[in-house]
């Protein structure tokens, strides 16, 4: 599972121009389940994330997590985070999830924020969606469950 989360002042996701999800402070995390992950992947990012020491302190030190700040997530699954580029000129999307698996563990990774204490707002699994965020820093990783 792989999630790129960017540190923002604000997200919003639409669908067909109407806003499905939107939030202040916090983190929008792009997630990309892969054919192989299991709900082991989706805690261990959950867990991560949620107390990853990446907001600043009154130091202006990265020193804070998005509980210690009182921030939200805006969780968009993003299945292209797959994608092999490795061969040819068209992206291959043989190590993503099934949408069946792909939106179940999106849920339970969102769930998993929950119950570690961060507010989540979602986008709409498999729509096309227009994302919109203020990168604050800019701040951004890439986390993925196995290198862990």
């Amino acid at each position: 599972m792989i999630a790129v989360i960017q540190r923002c002042t604000r997200g919003k996701v639409s669908v067909d121009h109407k806003t499905i999800g939107e939030i202040k402070h916090g983190l929008v995390i792009l997630l990309g389940v892969k054919n192989n992950d299991a709900e082991s992947d989706a805690d261990f990012l959950a867990h991560k994330i949620s107390n990853l020491r990446i907001f600043n302190d009154k130091n202006d030190k990265m020193n804070l997590s998005i509980k210690d700040v009182g921030g939200s997530a805006l969780v968009i699954s993003q299945f292209t985070l797959c994608g092999d580029t490795r061969k040819g000129r068209r992206p291959s999307f043989i190590n993503a999830a099934s949408p069946d698996k792909g939106n179940r563990l999106y849920e339970w990774f969102a769930n998993q924020l929950k119950l570690n204490d961060v507010p989540v707002e979602l986008g709409e699994f498999a729509a096309m969606m227009d994302i919109e965020l203020v990168n604050n820093g800019p701040v951004t990783f890439v986390l993925d469950s196995y290198d862990r």
